[in-house]
């Protein structure tokens, strides 16, 4: 579990995130018909891609900075390095960062809507961190988030939604700490989702692993990260056979 210094350090830069126009890489979001499924991707390397990388299956990656990869270079971030993973072991999957600095999940709710397009198999939700920092209604994340899967499973029912659960200071009290990391587990539990119990586990709180903020990942603290998505969601992909 994250120390409590570092994660209200986390929540502090995510404050910090918000208050200027700054985006995690790019103010737009990514188009799934990029070769490397990047943000920043010309809008037209769709058209140069083979039929076979248009048709692959897509895991995208739905979240804030954390995902985004602020201060790093794109292709340090995790999402990066789950694609070239995917590459080495040649399972034919384009991985798709979609990771927004400073978005609560009603932001991330609003924005899935046009980038549900082509073959998303996996969908991995990263959010709700800002949302805790703003002392924002529980009910109300929740309900945002319940909101992203419906919708995800509106536009294909054979996706699978990976939750990412995030964690807030005690100084927010202890009924409202305790309440927003129940809400990753029983929303998991509830909507049978597979569940990365705390994105930043072995990464938050170690000053080696972050950058100078204390709070974004380090291109060594991102591996770490990556290794957390892996271990929930390199078996699903394997499991779910591409079309």
């Amino acid at each position: 579990m994250i120390h409590v210094s570092a994660m209200m350090f986390l929540l502090a830069a995510c404050a910090r995130s918000e208050q200027g126009p700054q985006r995690g890489r790019s103010e737009r979001s990514p188009a799934l018909g990029s070769s490397d499924g990047t943000l920043g991707a010309d809008p037209r390397a769709g058209d140069r891609s083979s039929r076979a990388d248009a048709d692959a299956p897509v895991v995208l990656f739905l979240g804030t900075s954390l995902t985004a990869g602020l201060g790093v270079d794109p292709e340090q971030a995790y999402p990066a390095l789950i694609r070239r993973r995917l590459d080495s072991l040649h399972l034919g999957w384009r991985a798709v960062d979609a990771g927004v600095s400073g978005e609560t999940s009603a932001g991330a709710r609003r924005r899935l809507e046009w980038l549900l397009q082509g073959p998303i198999r996996v969908l991995v939700v990263e959010t709700g961190a800002n949302d805790g920092l703003r002392g924002l209604d529980v009910d109300s994340t929740r309900a945002n988030i319940e909101a992203i899967v419906a919708r995800a499973r509106a536009f294909d029912p054979a996706i699978t939604v990976v939750l990412a659960g995030m964690e807030v200071p005690p100084n927010l009290g202890p009924r409202y700490a305790s309440r927003f990391r129940a809400l990753f587990r029983d929303l998991a539990r509830r909507e049978r989702l597979p569940l990365i119990p705390f994105l930043l586990q072995g990464v938050g709180g170690v000053d080696s692993l972050n950058q100078a903020d204390g709070i974004h990942p380090t291109p060594q603290g991102h591996r770490m990260v990556a290794e957390n998505v892996w271990r929930v969601v390199g078996p699903l992909i394997v499991a779910v056979p591409s079309r």
